[in-house]
């Protein structure tokens, strides 16, 4: 039981170390940073104003693309930048926002070429986001596809009963507690979900299909949630070539018709904060997963 109690609370202890390690040095390289950067803004200025090409980057699971969706609208609306390296390392995420980001890789691409490069993972919702690039390079060590979709529940039935809890339901429409966790799913509840999860599915390998110039009958080849080596997915048409970043800039500067590529610097303060996020989503996940184990 209290393990238990340390997996649910897991999320709470996770965010106040990060306060608790985090917080002094975040202030303190705050006020440097604001302190050093009214220095350097002309400097910043005059490489931005000269940039040509820029890189952007997707990470981790795909939960809320703000910052991404962001990166690539500057980089549509920007004149001054020829063409983009869209870096994948991704398992994938939830459906909405990896259909948001490969329409607007598809609308970048209408008006300026792109280059998706999966440096570790590009699977599912990150393949999804990647689909509409000009070509897609994949590091040789990397995983692809897992094109494919996923609804999952837990059924605390049985453990609730054991500490005394029980749920009170009040509802209007037939299907509206499909998917809950307190009970087993009827069967008119499963067939709901699945028809949700196969519609998503169908339009999931339909723009893979359109995007990639693929036949949409051979979904069970390229699609059906296979993993795929980098080899592998070249061989099924998942990706056009097997390389390291270099051979992906140096596609994007054939394609951009680049010939002096100068990139756009992404701000110092900005990454500083991007990897303490990062490395505290990584304790964080070490630490639920410790607690899994002890349960």
């Amino acid at each position: 039981m209290l393990n238990f109690f340390r997996i649910i609370f897991s999320p709470i202890i996770a965010i106040l170390d990060f306060i608790t390690k985090y917080f002094k040095t975040v202030v303190f390289l705050t006020i440097i940073y604001f302190v050093v950067s009214s220095n350097s803004d002309s400097a910043l200025a005059s490489i931005e104003e000269s940039s040509n090409l820029q890189k952007i980057e997707l990470s981790g699971p795909i939960l809320k693309v703000d910052k991404v969706l962001d990166e690539i609208y500057q980089a549509k609306t920007n004149s001054n930048i020829k063409g983009v390296l869209f870096v994948v390392n991704s398992p994938g995420g939830s459906v909405a926002p990896s259909v948001e980001l490969a329409y607007a890789i598809k609308e970048l691409r209408e008006i300026k070429p792109v280059v998706a490069y999966a440096s570790g993972v590009m699977a599912s919702g990150s393949y999804y986001a990647s689909i509409w690039a000009n070509k897609i390079v994949a590091n040789p060590g990397s995983m692809v596809g897992s094109i494919g979709v996923i609804f999952q529940g837990a059924n605390v039935e049985e453990l609730m009963k054991k500490i005394g809890v029980s749920t009170q339901t009040i509802k209007a429409g037939k299907y509206k507690e499909s998917g809950t966790f307190s009970r087993e799913w009827n069967e008119y509840e499963k067939e709901e979900l699945a028809s949700v999860i196969s519609d998503t599915y169908a339009m999931f390998i339909s723009d893979v299909a359109d995007a990639r110039k693929l036949k949409i009958e051979d979904h069970e080849t390229f699609a059906n949630a296979h993993i795929f080596t980098s080899r592998q997915a070249k061989k099924v048409g998942l990706v056009d070539e097997v390389g390291t970043i270099t051979l992906a800039k140096d596609m994007l500067y054939k394609i951009a018709k680049v010939k002096n590529p100068i990139w756009k610097k992404e701000d110092k303060f900005d990454m500083f904060i991007d990897k303490i996020i990062n490395e505290a989503v990584t304790n964080f996940s070490l630490k639920f997963y410790d607690g899994l184990k002890a349960y």
